[in-house]
């Protein structure tokens, strides 16, 4: 072996390059938050046990059992109807919203096992029902998770200000927002596993103080643990309704009463889209969970329900049903507190279904060609970190957008929801029907009934909520669909323009190269040396001078030097570089047939990040201009300033 040459297969410490380079700042601080980047190898270990993956996709779902009695009472007990008409419909209403759950989960449980890649609504919709529906359950699927995150956040936000020792904290509501998206968002980008082991603990406090609150005031309200619970003493300087019995309620308040119960179901579909995170067998794994959230969610719903009607709370911005609720069944000590403070956590962990799901949906449709191919890349810690960031200022722009008070997009939710319901059933129909899987018949039977009635939910929100804001998704979802079609566009003209025919040969090409001189310096003389090594057709250096005195003073250092590269000096009175050089390129590119321009720009460069700002980035600009030029090659020649 000759001396100076190392064993072939190992590289040297410094050609790993890890340990002898000291980490920049940036990279120091993306570490402290972010943690150490895990291998591809490891992404098996990341997955997620049920315990864990039931926080992680269903807080969406079940925290809207802490607002979604009191958004029926808020229709059914106003106008011209009363409190005493609109608690004695609650349950009824509850319990259609129970069955449709219970059909809801039994659909997507058949997903689950049928397409065990994920993807939800949007892949069922486009195997089996074609581009355009496919199209319209991503894009519902997608605005339906950055509303999540928005209107949960200023939720949580109302629900922490609502505590007294809080209440000085209203006016900042959006800055608080703001730092919980960033709180959450950081959570993520640490991977599925360590943000849902965080958010965990908070999701399965509420399930249990709320579920006490239940237990003990049914029990206590059938007399099995003691003396009956006092309803609720109206306030009706507080209260938003009348409580005499009588009045009227119309068929049009029960249907917006109901679908206002329906916003319960939001997120049951978060399982069906992450089945992939969920450790193996995915599906089995995955198929259990969606049962555990869709008794959980359906009990602790119709049970509010049953509660509210015996204890006949009131619907109010002051204070929350379940707020009240509370109070009367725990009294004002510490389970009250508890019950508050969980409330308000599960409100705002509610964002945290549509972190784990927005990414990972976005990369589905953007491996399909119809979002930025940036989507599909996995960060340091295996998560789909720009589909996170995109998500974080998407729900970021609604809050300051809405100044932190966004239950006006409330209404937006039940029509994404329901139109990926019915688009996701319909399309299991036809799966059934083309694959003829073992009691298929009985499956066609489940999808069609669930997508019949979802369908009929669809249309009952729309029509009853349609003043309210149900038409917003008629006008944004043709946007994102066109938004959509426009990018697929792209990256097929791009294809197509890349695809290589059998017969192609590529032409055969002069070269030239121009190296750019500011002024003479070891930076320039390594650029020209490495110019000359490319063995050009053509080799010319060229600078811009604004003055004569520029003019001699670069001659004399070229004649000093005696160096051999012809140098052809452009004169720029007002000073611009970018729009003189291109313009030399443009004549000399026309001297020669068949030529390909490289241009080499020496760049020193400094030792610390901060020192690049003190520096010109002229050739920064002009690197940007070139990039866009036809036959140009742009080489930058780096000299370490040490």
């Amino acid at each position: 072996m000759r001396a100076g040459r190392r064993p072939a297969g190992k590289l040297s410490r410094r050609g790993r390059g890890s340990k002898d380079r000291e980490p920049t700042v940036l990279e120091t601080v993306k570490r402290i938050f972010v943690g150490r980047p895990l291998a591809t190898s490891e992404q098996e270990h990341q997955r997620l046990s049920k315990t864990i993956a039931l926080a992680v996709f269903s807080s969406d779902a079940i925290s809207s059992t802490a607002y979604a009695t009191e958004e029926i009472l808020f229709v059914t007990a106003a106008g011209a109807s009363s409190l005493e008409l609109g608690l004695s419909r609650l349950v009824p209403i509850a319990f259609a919203v129970a069955v449709l759950l219970a059909i809801v989960v039994t659909s997507y449980r058949q997903t689950i096992f049928a397409y065990p890649n994920g993807g939800g609504s949007y892949v069922v919709s486009r195997e089996n029902l074609g581009e355009n529906p496919s199209l319209v359950a991503g894009a519902s699927l997608l605005v339906d998770y950055i509303l999540t995150v928005a209107v949960s956040i200023s939720a949580g936000v109302a629900a922490i200000v609502s505590i007294p020792a809080f209440r000085d904290l209203a006016d900042q509501r959006v800055p608080l927002a703001l730092g919980l998206i960033l709180l959450i968002s950081l959570a993520n980008l640490r991977g599925v596993k360590e943000s849902g082991r965080l958010f965990a603990v908070p999701t399965y406090i509420y399930i249990a103080s709320f579920s006490l609150l239940l237990v003990w005031g049914l029990g206590r309200e059938f007399g099995l643990f003691g003396p009956d619970i006092s309803p609720v003493p109206f306030d009706p300087e507080a209260a938003e309704v009348q409580r005499q019995a009588g009045g009227s309620l119309a068929l049009i308040l029960l249907l917006r009463g109901f679908s206002s119960g329906a916003v319960a179901l939001t997120g049951v579909e978060a399982i069906s889209n992450g089945v992939p995170a969920f450790r193996r067998p995915e599906s089995k794994n995955a198929a259990t969970t969606l049962v555990w959230m869709g008794l959980i969610l359906g009990s602790l719903f119709f049970g509010s329900a049953v509660l509210a009607h015996h204890l006949e709370p009131y619907p109010s911005h002051e204070e929350t049903v379940i707020s009240q609720l509370g109070i009367q069944v725990f009294g004002d000590g510490p389970m009250y507190v508890i019950l508050q403070f969980a409330t308000a956590g599960i409100l705002v962990l509610a964002a945290n279904t549509a972190y784990a799901d927005f990414p990972r949906l976005s990369s589905i449709i953007a491996r399909d060609g119809y979002l930025p191919r940036q989507l599909t890349n996995r960060g340091d810690r295996l998560v789909f970190s720009n589909g996170i960031l995109v998500l974080a200022f998407a729900a970021g722009g609604l809050i300051v957008a809405f100044g932190g008070v966004t239950n006006a997009l409330i209404p937006l939710y039940a029509v994404g929801v329901f139109t990926s319901f019915t688009l996701s059933q319909s399309g299991m129909v036809v799966h059934h029907l083309k694959e003829r899987e073992p009691g298929w018949r009985r499956s066609i039977v489940i999808n069609a009934v669930g997508a019949s009635v979802t369908f009929a939910v669809l249309l009952v929100v729309a029509v009853s909520k349609f003043a309210q804001g149900a038409w917003v998704p008629l006008v944004v979802i043709p946007l994102i669909m066109a938004l959509f079609k426009a990018i697929k566009r792209h990256y097929s003209s791009v294809a197509s323009s890349l695809r290589l025919p059998p017969d192609y040969r590529p032409r055969r090409m002069n070269h030239t190269v121009v190296v750019l001189v500011g002024g003479l310096h070891r930076g320039v003389m390594e650029a020209l040396a490495y110019a000359k090594s490319l063995a050009p057709n053509h080799l010319v250096a060229m600078t811009v001078v604004s003055d004569e005195e520029e003019r001699e003073r670069i001659e004399r250092q070229w004649a000093e030097r005696n160096i051999d590269v012809p140098l052809e000096i452009v004169h720029s009175p007002y000073r611009e570089l970018t729009r003189p050089v291109l313009r030399f390129i443009d004549e000399l590119d026309a001297r020669y047939d068949n030529d390909v321009v490289t241009v080499v720009i020496p760049e020193f460069v400094v030792r610390s990040w901060w020192a690049h700002a003190l520096h010109n980035q002229s050739a920064l600009f002009l690197k940007g201009r070139l990039l866009f030029r036809k036959g140009t090659v742009v080489t930058s020649v780096p000299y370490h300033v040490d």
